[in-house]
């Protein structure tokens, strides 16, 4: 079991933001890519970050957009359509969302549109 499953979301959603604001997005953007990824509106996001819902949880209540599949590429060196654990390769979906978020790609590409 890797470490960050039990990290809260709340705990990295911060440093989601700001990665992104860095590269001129914004946090509503991130946001509207959590909730194409996960179906969590505005305030459940908001009821997950307030509890500190571990990664596990969070993504155990998720559900799952059919097009999460489409996600592919790299994060960390590894190819996200080929990692094996369920949960890990959730996260990852998430991550390489924000890196083509925070790279300027169009929300239009991003969500799978």
């Amino acid at each position: 079991m890797s470490r960050i499953f039990t990290v809260s979301f709340a705990s990295v959603y911060p440093l989601l933001v700001e990665k992104v604001e860095k590269k001129g997005r914004t946090k509503a953007e991130v946001d509207r890519v959590i909730e194409w990824l996960t179906g969590f509106d505005d305030a459940e996001l908001k009821g997950h970050l307030d509890a500190e819902t571990t990664f596990e949880d969070f993504f155990a209540e998720a559900r799952l957009n059919p097009n999460a599949p489409l996600i592919t590429g790299v994060v960390c060196g590894v190819r996200v359509e080929d990692i094996e654990d369920p949960l890990m390769q959730k996260i990852r979906y998430l991550d390489k969302l924000v890196d083509e978020l925070a790279k300027g790609k169009a929300m239009e590409k991003i969500l799978r549109a």
